[in-house]
């Protein structure tokens, strides 16, 4: 019989989880399920609403072979005990200094295993093992969208430390400009800028891609601003880590159209020779990465990794 784990993804506001195929390799069809939960909410209610659509999940894969529940979650979180961090944060915030393990088994009235790591990294691993970077032995993965997430990869397991890649194998924190990266690459600079430039406040990239289509020369230049910034901000970590390939997802590369050339153009400029893909897996590729915790081998070889995350 086949082993079959469930990958989850959790965001600010909601989960999204499937089954995977770990014996094919593959995902689920039909398995997919998604619900909202209150980010706000206390312990109790985030639980029951994680509960909730696990046990969806896991009634639509019939009499497979269940071996456990992989979590890629955000941050701050110790991943290799399962508890959460979440001081001064804008979610989760009764989740601080809670033991997640039992309280969703208790709600899941399961002792298979729950294991997690960081929502990125997750991203980035699906994309190694089945997406766009699957074949390349050196990988960095990025998501773009409400926050900017981060993750390099070398044979298909996350590099947190050493000195080709930043301390934590992350770059969202790092300095760049008059603030950090996550300030410049996540969906509230393009609001931020355009409003600087015209006095106008628009909802997202959405908008700024209708105004784009309409022919507002400003919101093209926002956009090839931002695809020049995000090229100045990368080329010294590609080189350095040796990217043979950067994949980009989340929401904001929906417009990679209009930030790509001028991305690309700077990476030429830095002489990056990383090839640029964009995410195959998309929104699935977290739960892939995550529920692939629960393959004994890869298991194995991400335990040291978790504590560094």
């Amino acid at each position: 019989m086949n082993k079959i784990a469930i990958g989850v993804d959790i965001g600010g506001s909601h989960i999204s989880c499937a089954a995977v195929d770990l014996t094919n390799e593959t995902l689920l069809k039909g398995t997919l399920t998604e619900a909202d939960v209150d980010k706000n909410g206390s312990a109790e209610e985030i639980f029951l609403g994680w509960a909730k659509a696990l046990q969806n999940c896991v009634s639509k894969t019939g009499n497979a072979e269940l071996v456990g529940f992989g979590f890629g979650l955000p941050g701050p979180f110790e991943y290799h005990k399962g508890i959460g961090r979440y001081v001064n944060n804008d979610k989760f915030y009764s989740l601080n200094g809670v033991n997640v393990i039992d309280g969703l088994s208790e709600k899941l009235q399961s002792q298979l295993p729950l294991r997690f790591m960081n929502d990125a990294s997750a991203f980035a691993i699906g994309e190694a093992w089945q997406g766009s970077a699957k074949g390349f032995d050196n990988s960095v993965s990025i998501t773009l969208g409400t926050g900017f997430g981060s993750a390099f990869i070398r044979d298909g397991i996350p590099i947190v430390d050493g000195n080709t890649v930043p301390e934590g194998g992350c770059t969202w924190h790092l300095p760049y400009k008059e603030g950090i990266a996550d300030d410049y690459f996540s969906t509230r600079w393009f609001i931020k800028r355009y409003h600087q430039l015209t006095g106008k406040t628009i909802s997202g990239g959405k908008q700024l891609e209708e105004l784009v289509k309409d022919g507002d020369p400003i919101a093209k230049s926002v956009y090839e601003e931002y695809g020049g910034n995000m090229g100045e901000f990368f080329s010294p970590w590609l080189k350095k880590f040796g990217a043979k390939v950067l994949v980009i997802g989340g929401n904001i590369a929906l417009g990679y159209s209009l930030f790509g050339p001028s991305f690309e153009d700077k990476l030429k400029t830095n002489r990056v020779e990383t090839a640029i893909k964009l995410s195959k897996l998309k929104e699935n590729a977290a739960i892939i990465g995550s529920a692939k915790m629960l393959d004994p081998k890869f298991w194995e070889k991400i335990q040291a990794v978790l504590p560094k995350m």
